[in-house]
């Protein structure tokens, strides 16, 4: 297609040249101006210039020490993950105050270093949503102490081998990932207090939970999954409090526990599927104050060494295969010793102590569906004599042990029985049994 005439062509040009110089005239005055000179050659005053942006991010030279701005990049990191705070808590987590005004978060000074580092966190009941702790819990390199229990932290348990100080942990009732004991753990050498109840771990426990942690005082694994057998050493640890109630733990209680008779003060066997004979060492433990292994399988008499828990206040021994006599000599705890309560409930036993008879009457025993004459609240006649029909080949695996390892007739010389009753009337008072909360 053929252009424009000549004529218009030459029209069309001049248009543009006179935008054109229009433009530049405009452009050079502002030149002009930017470099201080006016349109008519005489100087005008200079523009300040703009300043930066500031930025919203303290710098790491505003930070008390290099390890405190480390640690905030960490804990910043971490916020963004975070879903879900309906406390408000990470909105106090901005600033360069960690030690301060942080919420969870305590400073100290490690071993034999001059500055302040971020040394525990304590989320506990904060509520707060994150799909995983990785990345934050160890990215801390001076923690001692993480405790987080009921938030929603998913996701696997962080390798925490690398934190030298580290000695207390507790991530109880989240939702970490279904998985088997955590065996990163046992190589926390100075750990004091390992709490994994509430969550959705299986499997066997590891034997090294109980030969990994010399200065180990509470290991609280109830109400997950874990199953199988417990494993033999279990008496090895010198653990005060162990909680391995509410699991699925078959096979019988290990003879080691008696390895543990001047260490454990309150352990929980209870609600678990635990066979075999009651065990004659559960009687050695000397220093015991809670023996709960209710709601099992468990078989057999009581054994006489049972006699020799002096120091025991709650005895649960509820709803197992139990039959024979209760021991004169264990009722007797209830005033020779610190006994508040005895809970023999839902097994066959057939006959009680003289003594016994006295604790029924001041609510401190309770035998409540077993096969004792006279006793209240009694099974039939017919489910007794069906379960000796049934079990009486099975009674001489467990034969009655009437050997008393210790002199049960010494008294405690006035005991304050209405103090004592007092101390242990709120089961909170018991750290194990505080932890079958979540």
């Amino acid at each position: 297609m053929a252009g424009p005439p000549g004529g218009c062509r030459l029209a069309l040009f001049c248009v543009l040249a006179v935008s054109c110089i229009a433009l530049a005239a405009r452009t050079s005055d502002a030149t002009a101006r930017d470099a201080g000179v006016g349109t008519d050659n005489h100087p005008i005053r200079y523009a300040a210039p703009p300043p930066p942006p500031m930025s919203s991010e303290p710098r790491a030279c505003e930070f008390e020490n290099l390890r405190l701005y480390r640690a905030y990049l960490v804990i910043k990191k971490f916020k963004k993950t975070v879903t879900r705070d309906p406390k408000g808590v990470t909105s106090t987590w901005t600033g360069t105050d960690l030690c301060g005004s942080y919420k969870g978060f305590f400073c100290e000074r490690p071993r034999n270093i001059p500055d302040r580092t971020v040394a525990s966190v304590d989320l506990n009941g904060y509520q707060l949503h994150a799909d995983s702790l990785e990345g934050f819990v160890d990215g801390l390199p001076d923690l001692a102490l993480f405790h987080a229990n009921s938030n929603n932290f998913g996701g696997a348990l962080p390798n925490l081998k690398k934190l030298q100080y580290f000695y207390e942990l507790d991530v109880s009732n989240n939702r970490l990932a279904p998985a088997p004991f955590p065996t990163d753990v046992l190589g926390l050498a100075n750990a004091t207090f390992i709490d994994i109840r509430f969550n959705s771990f299986f499997g066997e426990l590891p034997a090294g939970l109980f030969s990994s942690f010399p200065e180990v005082q509470a290991i609280f694994v109830n109400n997950n999954q874990f199953s199988g057998n417990l494993p033999d050493n279990l008496g090895d640890s010198p653990v005060n409090y162990l909680s391995l109630a509410n699991n699925q733990f078959t096979g019988p209680i290990p003879a080691s526990i008696a390895n543990a008779a001047d260490t454990l003060l309150e352990v929980l066997f209870l609600d678990n599927m635990l066979s075999g004979c009651l065990p004659y060492e559960l009687g050695l433990l000397a220093q015991a104050t809670v023996i709960d292994a209710g709601t099992n399988r468990l078989t057999g008499p009581i054994p006489c060494s049972y006699a020799c828990l002096r120091n025991v206040e709650q005895l649960n021994l509820a709803d197992n295969l139990l039959y024979g006599v209760v021991p004169d000599a264990l009722c007797r705890l209830a005033h020779d010793g610190h006994l508040t309560n005895l809970t023999l409930s839902g097994n066959y036993f057939t006959w009680l102590g003289q003594s016994c008879w006295d604790l029924i009457n001041e609510g401190k025993l309770n035998v409540d569906r077993n096969c004792i004459p006279w006793a209240p609240n009694q099974r039939s006649y017919e489910e007794c004599a069906e379960f000796f029909h049934e079990n009486w080949t099975k009674m001489t695996t467990c034969p009655v042990n009437f050997h008393v390892p210790c002199d049960h007739h010494k008294g405690y010389g006035g005991v304050d029985a209405g103090r004592e009753e007092a101390k242990a009337a709120e089961e909170y008072q018991y750290r194990t049994y505080s932890a079958l909360k979540p």
